[in-house]
């Protein structure tokens, strides 16, 4: 096999954007016309046993389309963006080795920038004072995690609430923070990507509203109660945007209707800084963008899947 990352700077097609944007929709429409297999960059559907509340696909969506990067860690894992960096550069080969084309879909900018823009090499951390430290900010409500993170390391502040914790984490027991690591201790680029940025425009809000409804009615209530009853309360997993509201309900703590309200402005939260994310991190990439509600929305996908749509 010759090894995609061994190789010169190999050229990927990434189909990115906000949660409930579309994408996975999108995706799966590209894979199916140029028998494409997917990668997942998407930082929660890494966990087995998060699945509605994670908008997995389905089984039979993952029959009829190869995946790669869904339920490879337990819900207590420490799976980070360079670990998951690594395994897709080998389902890069794994999808080249079977004569199928690869595409990168998620909405999870640190994976993505994991895979194409250099790592750095992290100092070595006592694991003791780090699973304490990570406790302590655990028991933290959000906002104050981020103001932390805006104090110790600003360059991170516009993050989400594990990335504020990983700053802290490596500023305090390193000494140095990750914004000055990632330029100093940089690692080689072996791959560029083309994005296909999905994006509805200000119609997402009621969008986001819609597919957590259906999640709902879909059993991810259910999903929560018995994920509660085997998965320890301080496990990575229920980070995932909604677990843990839906975990309060299940403890009678709260209201399925004021959970629901809570998860509506959380998953809005995440959607504008992943908006912000795609905005100021892509600069100078190879950037198409695409409303989803196009009657062209998949010929565009896939004409751009085959180098043919104009960058925008």
């Amino acid at each position: 096999m010759n090894s995609i990352a061994a190789s010169a700077v190999a050229d990927i097609p990434v189909i990115c954007g906000p949660t409930a944007a579309g994408k996975s929709v999108i995706a799966m429409a590209v894979a199916e016309r140029v028998g494409a297999s997917i990668i997942s960059a998407d930082s929660r559907q890494v966990y087995r046993g998060f699945d509605i509340g994670t908008a997995k696909p389905t089984p039979e969506e993952r029959r009829g389309i190869p995946h790669f990067g869904i339920d490879v860690a337990g819900p207590g894992d420490r799976y980070t963006a360079a670990h998951w960096a690594g395994d897709a550069h080998d389902w890069l080969d794994d999808v080249r080795s079977t004569g199928r084309r690869p595409l990168v879909v998620g909405g999870t900018g640190f994976y993505l920038r994991a895979l194409f823009e250099p790592l750095f090499e992290e100092p070595g951390i006592d694991g003791f004072r780090r699973d304490a430290l990570r406790r302590y900010l655990a028991s933290l409500p959000a906002d104050e995690v981020g103001r932390w993170c805006a104090t110790i390391d600003p360059v991170r502040a516009g993050l989400g609430r594990a990335q504020w914790a990983r700053a802290i984490e490596v500023a305090l027991l390193t000494g140095r923070r990750i914004s000055t690591l990632h330029g100093e201790r940089a690692r080689a680029i072996t791959l560029t990507a083309r994005y296909l940025v999905v994006d509805p425009g200000p119609s997402l809000a009621s969008m986001l509203g819609r597919r957590l409804d259906a999640m709902l009615a879909g059993g991810w209530l259910d999903e929560v109660r018995s994920l509660a009853e085997s998965v320890p309360p301080g496990a990575r997993a229920w980070t995932a945007t909604g677990y843990e509201s839906l975990r309060r309900v299940v403890q009678g703590e709260q209201t399925l209707q004021a959970a629901r309200a809570e998860v509506v402005v959380r998953t809005r939260q995440y959607a504008k800084r992943q908006r912000t994310w795609f905005r100021h991190q892509l600069v100078g990439a190879l950037v198409t963008r695409l409303d989803p509600r196009s009657p062209e929305a998949v010929d565009r996908a896939v004409a751009w899947f085959h180098g043919e749509e104009a960058q925008r």
